[in-house]
């Protein structure tokens, strides 16, 4: 039996193109859990925001963390909601004013 796919959110693919951007680091959890070890990590070596973590669990799963201002976030989260961020709006895309429109005078 075919399997429907699944709809790509326009705004999550965005989101996604700009984490594609940012500065990204790769690390191996080790004995950590994921998002300890991405804050070992961020904390040894000063890493400043905006970054990306992709951290190894094991041999078949990776976490991914997005590094802010506020935070850690899950980079899921991020790439849904990438415009709640102000480090990231240096990587958006510069989108061209809309021009409002003119109606044409009578006389």
């Amino acid at each position: 039996m075919a399997r429907k796919r699944k709809r790509k959110s326009r705004r999550r693919q965005e989101g996604r193109k700009i984490l594609e951007l940012v500065p990204q680091y790769s690390i191996e959890s080790g004995e950590d859990k994921p998002v300890t070890a991405a804050r070992k990590y961020i904390r040894d070596l000063g890493i400043q925001p905006p970054a990306l973590l992709i951290v190894k669990r094991n041999e078949h799963t990776t976490d991914r963390y997005f590094w802010a201002e506020k935070g850690l976030f899950g980079a899921q989260y991020v790439e849904e909601n990438h415009f709640l961020f102000p480090s990231l709006r240096e990587f958006q895309p510069l989108v061209p004013p809309k021009t409002p429109a003119v109606a044409g005078s009578t006389r």
